[in-house]
């Protein structure tokens, strides 16, 4: 772990309102309030000590038991320093994220990704609609609380060159087992 990493991010918990930080071999990694998200990112992209003016990605994960129970997070690069920063946010269903689409272009299709797949809305975002699946697709596939199995199966059909929605069926009778003694069949035991 450097020690210029770790007095560069003390400094930005001085300049910017980070709620924790912590350093991992060569990246910090910063927490931020939703509502000063944009400022921060700001911050960093134009500032002469920061200059993260790559956006690598933006990514999404769903804590269904906590009250802002999705976190997004933006991974940095300082293509000249070679550093990388990550900045992570929390939110819920209700409330948005500032979309950062003016300040990184590329975040565009990450937002829109996001939006997708977890229902994280981002105010101001250029073009936020579905990317991945279906304009008719009910409900955001990555959210932990998305049932697994349905009554209905998506597919392409090529000769009508449209997604068509059919009852599922089911090529063979679900099983019961009994996990409680795997080694016994049939409640024969085996000696």
């Amino acid at each position: 772990m450097s020690n210029s990493l770790i007095v560069y991010a003390t400094s930005l918990t001085r300049l910017l309102p980070v709620q924790t930080f912590q350093v991992f071999g060569h990246e910090i990694v910063i927490s931020v309030p939703k509502k000063y998200l944009l400022a921060t990112l700001t911050f960093l992209h134009h500032h002469s000590n920061g200059n993260f003016q790559m956006l690598t990605s933006i990514s999404g994960v769903d804590y269904p038991d906590r009250e802002e129970r999705f976190e997004v997070v933006y991974d940095l690069l300082n293509v000249r320093a070679n550093c990388r920063v990550r900045v992570k946010t929390c939110t819920d269903e209700i409330n948005p994220l500032p979309s950062v689409v003016s300040l990184f272009p590329s975040a565009n299709w990450w937002e829109r990704e996001i939006w997708d797949l977890f229902g994280i809305f981002f105010s101001n975002h250029p073009d936020l609609r579905r990317i991945l699946t279906d304009y008719g697709f009910e409900g955001h596939p990555l959210r932990k609380d998305f049932p697994l199995s349905g009554y209905f199966e998506l597919r392409y059909d090529e000769d009508q060159r449209v997604v068509v929605c059919e009852a599922i069926e089911l090529s063979q009778e679900f099983r019961s087992f009994n996990f409680h003694i795997p080694w016994a069949q049939n409640n024969k035991r085996i000696a």
